[in-house]
């Protein structure tokens, strides 16, 4: 079985982007406002949501294949 280490910042990120998007889908398929607002805060969330797990997800896939990320600094480009 594989050990996967994650540091509080990560979980804390990967838990809230969790909730971003189910927050979204559950304002998407509920009637509690009305349909304008209901639709604008569904897709506002699922989509900030979606769009920050992608990074997370990135990094953690390069971490586990034991290469990390390439930064160049700025001064160096």
């Amino acid at each position: 079985m594989n050990e996967r280490r994650f540091s509080i910042p990560e979980l804390v990120l990967f838990g809230a982007t969790r909730v971003a998007l189910g927050m979204g889908i559950g304002f998407l398929v509920s009637r509690a406002m009305n349909n304008d607002q209901r639709k604008a805060a569904g897709i506002a969330l699922t989509v900030v949501g979606g769009a920050t797990t992608i990074p997370l997800v990135i990094g953690i896939v390069h971490r586990m294949k034991g290469s990390e990320p390439k930064v160049i600094p700025a001064a160096a480009a």
